[in-house]
């Protein structure tokens, strides 16, 4: 007997969402999460050679690039509406010291090792550089802030849900940085940089302007739906209970920034923290990420599985012994020795500062910003950099999964019990 495909997608489909909602519950107490099992699944079931398809971002590399970009910027609408910390320069030390200071050494640091232990042309060392050094706000809900207004948000978590929110977009100037070194490569050879009036029109275009833009873009937008949503007489959105409005702010307030030539990614986060600053204790905020975060996790897993796939028919085929070893130095030696560097000083526990040195996941971000360099770049064979990408991603994805739970546990204590019924009520 003929299975008919489409009968068979939707059995699959519903398979995959029963898995998303059950499963963040049944991992609660163990040392796994959601992102381990999506990639297990993917490599199992496109080992068997059942499926015809090969998801090879190599191959569908505009797909890529437009599903991860998809699932990044819905994960930052959620990520900035549960931050209750009002934002400022004092109580935002540890955000302003990662953005500031860990993330170029981090790229400086991914650039070196590209170029001097991987033998990697500039111009692609550095597009490595600036993909892996963003952390993940799609794959780091298990060392993130709770919903809003439940008060799980000590300072390791707050660190590493505003860095993630704002990293994302501030990396994007060095992704065109890359594309400027692989321009200039393409005309002199692989060693060229780039003309000083190129640099110049990088930093004032693609650095100052595109940066201003997106913030105020983001806020901009962000005062206008707080006025719609808890303030416009009569029909106001909050009255709605509808969390569908933030994918609606999600769409627009990147459409728009894009538009205007600044950072889509940066510009949602700041509108999502804008909004969230409109009657910050109000519940509809809470509705609003709820909807993010069910969303999210459906286009993760498709995502993931997807990775798995990849995985499964060759991804790591172009791996050598020097490559795992430079993903090995990049997860445990220069993103820790950069965030603890830039934690200096700050009134932390140690415990406390290399946690947040230590947890800085990398994910679906690396992946879209890889995808977009090799779409809007000359850089010759994308293989190994894929395959170097993705083996980051897959350590992280297991190192960071499998220790966030017991380290967060380390300094939280055991999760607390909830009411039966409901998952949100603490006995």
């Amino acid at each position: 007997m003929t299975l008919d495909p489409y009968l068979l997608f939707l059995f699959g489909l519903g398979l995959v969402i029963l898995m998303i909602a059950w499963l963040p519950l049944a991992l609660r107490s163990l040392p796994l999460t959601l992102a381990i099992i999506c990639v297990g699944v993917g490599v199992a079931v496109f080992a068997t050679g059942a499926l015809a398809f090969e998801p090879d971002p190599r191959t569908y590399d505009t797909l890529t690039e437009r599903l991860t970009e998809m699932v990044v910027i819905i994960a930052l609408m959620g990520a900035g509406v549960k931050i209750d910390r009002p934002i400022g320069w004092r109580s935002w030390t540890s955000t302003w010291r990662l953005l500031l200071i860990a993330m170029p050494i981090t790229i400086l640091g991914v650039t070196l090792l590209g170029v001097g232990w991987l033998g990697l042309p500039l111009a692609l060392a550095l597009l490595l550089g600036a993909a892996l050094a963003p952390t993940d706000p799609v794959l780091a809900a298990d060392v993130q802030v709770g919903p809003p207004a439940t008060g799980e948000e000590n300072e390791v978590r707050f660190a590493l849900t505003s860095e993630a929110g704002l990293n994302d977009g501030l990396a994007f100037p060095f992704v065109h940085l890359a594309l400027s070194f692989a321009a200039a490569a393409s005309l002199a050879g692989p060693d060229a940089w780039p003309a000083p009036g190129e640099l110049l029109h990088w930093f004032a275009m693609d650095f100052v302007w595109r940066i201003a833009a997106g913030v105020a873009v983001g806020w901009l937008i962000g005062r206008g739906l707080g006025w719609l949503t808890f303030d416009l007489p009569r029909v106001r959105l909050s009255a709605t209970g509808d969390g569908l409005v933030a994918l609606g702010a999600t769409f627009v307030t990147y459409g728009l920034a894009e538009f205007a030539h600044g950072y889509g990614f940066l510009a949602v986060f700041v509108a999502a923290l804008t909004l969230r600053s409109r009657e910050r204790d109000h519940e509809y905020h809470r509705a609003l990420h709820d909807f993010a975060e069910q969303v999210e996790r459906l286009l993760i897993m498709l995502v993931l599985v997807l990775f798995g796939g990849a995985i499964a028919q060759g991804l790591f085929a172009s791996l050598t012994w020097i490559d795992v070893v430079g993903a090995l130095v990049i997860l445990l030696v220069i993103r820790p020795l950069a965030g603890r560097l830039c934690l200096l000083g700050v009134g932390q526990s140690p415990r406390d500062r290399w946690l947040i040195a230590f947890l800085g996941i990398r994910g679906i971000g690396s992946f879209y910003y890889v995808a977009y360099g090799i779409n809007h770049g000359d850089f010759g064979s994308s293989e190994r950099l894929w395959a170097i990408t993705g083996l980051v991603v897959l350590m992280s994805i297991l190192l960071h999964g499998m220790a966030a739970t017991p380290l967060m546990r380390l300094i939280e204590g055991p999760p607390p019990l909830r009411r039966q019924g409901d998952p949100n009520v603490v006995e």
